[in-house]
């Protein structure tokens, strides 16, 4: 699994961050989201799923075929 994430679309909720910190946090300086982890080993799937979800900008997508 492959994800990625739009800065230009991040509103900085911070929701991905409290989902899956281990893959996302949040720029210090505008609050924007920060991609930590392209490829998310397989026990964070679940959580990057619900990451996407509960985006409410659409910032964050997978970006290959195979989805959790």
């Amino acid at each position: 699994m492959r994800v990625a994430v739009d800065r230009g679309r991040c509103c900085g909720s911070g929701n991905c961050v409290v989902v899956a910190p281990e893959v996302f946090d949040q720029d210090d300086t505008d609050g924007l989201v920060l991609l930590r982890r392209p490829e998310p080993p397989p026990e964070a799937a679940e959580r990057v799923r619900r990451a996407v979800e509960v985006c409410p900008a659409g910032a964050i997508r997978f970006t290959s075929t195979t989805q959790p």
